[in-house]
């Protein structure tokens, strides 16, 4: 490992891929933590700011930073707030690499910020890449910025092409567990309860990603990510069913070998590899046993009829312009719609699908052109759950 303490902030520290980044923090001394954000939980962020003591801490609702800034009087901590917080913490000239794990489009400003001012980004926001791809990787480029994967399949695919020449990748096989429903049908899914849906079988994970999980968008959104992060055609990419999760994704090559990355179904082991990279973080967790763990491991072909999501990420990627922008921003709207049990879980293909068959779309856009189109596909998706109601 490198002598000298590697310096980090976070972005999302109370979230699922937040607090297992400060597991792997704990686990590790070479890495110190600079700065820590939050949406509006100051419990835990108040927790964590007394345990790792950063230099700054955001909050982005302004009324919670003004209790934490009174809870915290007696630390040697600042407190900021709102949109100008978050980028005053990605910014950080202390530090050298920026984890974002918060969810939603919020997450693109401190990203773009945090790469225009050289920082590495351990990336776990879905929406950077799947809504500005073509403004965030060619950014990353122009200031020799390394955009490394926290997502276990893309961490995957990333170090199978560890010392691969790019021309000479023929595939890119990203895995899916299937999620809670994998094998029902259609006529089944119809009765799928929150609860049902929330109950992944390997991950544990928020509440949004497990139910991108059960529809299946979760992989979806993965194909689009991967097509920017390795500068790779969506035909170029193929989905593999693995109920197991001990093949985490995998690259064919053109003259047909295959490497695949395994490992246990734990996010630490991405993170880890992100923040130490190039080194590999020493573990004292127990490894995987083949011999119990991976005695059997199935590949499956994807059901895209019944989980319809596949196809429509596959389409919109295709497509291009503003149809990915309004894929996420419809689904995000309609997962919070299904938790808050306002629709039906088949409700969020089936509107999803009507949305991007009637989009309109609009093409080169900048970022105010991005957040646009975010916001007309949520307000599309909120008035189609109504009318559907």
């Amino acid at each position: 490992m490198k002598e000298y303490r590697k310096k980090i902030a976070v972005l999302g520290s109370t979230g699922s891929i937040g607090t297992q980044t400060l597991d792997v923090v704990r686990a590790n001394g070479d890495l110190e933590v600079e700065a820590l954000s939050a949406g509006s939980n100051i419990d835990l962020l108040e927790q964590q700011i007394r345990e790792f003591r950063p230099k700054l801490a955001a909050v982005y609702h302004e009324e919670k930073a003004v209790q934490l800034r009174e809870r915290l009087r007696d630390m040697d901590v600042r407190v900021v707030s709102g949109m100008d917080g978050l980028l005053e913490l990605a910014v950080m000239p202390e530090t050298e690499i920026l984890v974002t794990a918060i969810v939603g489009m919020i997450g693109i400003r401190p990203t773009i910020a945090a790469i225009e001012a050289g920082k590495d980004i351990a990336l776990a926001n879905k929406e950077t890449l799947v809504t500005a791809g073509h403004l965030i990787m060619p950014l990353a480029k122009e200031k020799g910025v390394k955009i490394l994967p926290v997502d276990s399949e893309h961490s995957a695919i990333f170090q199978c092409l560890s010392g691969e020449e790019r021309r000479g990748v023929d595939k890119l096989l990203i895995t899916a567990s299937g999620g809670p429903f994998r094998g029902k049908k259609r006529e089944e899914l119809r009765k799928v309860t929150v609860e049902d849906a929330l109950r992944h079988p390997n991950w544990s994970m928020g509440k949004k990603i497990t139910i991108d999980s059960a529809t299946m968008m979760n992989k979806g959104l993965e194909v689009i990510e991967a097509k920017w992060l390795f500068d790779v055609d969506v035909e170029k990419i193929e989905i593999l069913v693995h109920p197991q999760s001990i093949l985490h994704s995998a690259v064919e090559f053109e003259d047909k070998s295959i490497i695949g990355q395994m490992g246990l179904a734990d996010m630490r082991i991405p993170i880890s590899f992100a923040l130490c990279y190039p080194d590999r973080l020493p573990s004292k967790e127990p490894g995987l046993d083949f011999f119990s763990q991976g005695a059997r491991m199935t590949l499956e072909k994807p059901d895209t009829e019944v989980f319809k999501c596949i196809k429509l990420a596959y389409e919109s990627s295709k497509a291009g312009g503003t149809y990915p922008v309004t894929l996420n921003g419809a689904n995000e709207t309609l997962v919070e719609l299904f938790l808050k049990k306002k629709i039906k879980f088949t409700d969020i293909q089936n509107i999803l699908e009507r949305i991007l068959e009637a989009h309109s779309p609009a093409y080169n856009l900048d970022l105010e052109g991005i957040m646009e189109a975010d916001r007309k596909a949520r307000t599309e998706a909120y008035e189609q759950a109504r009318r559907r109601a």
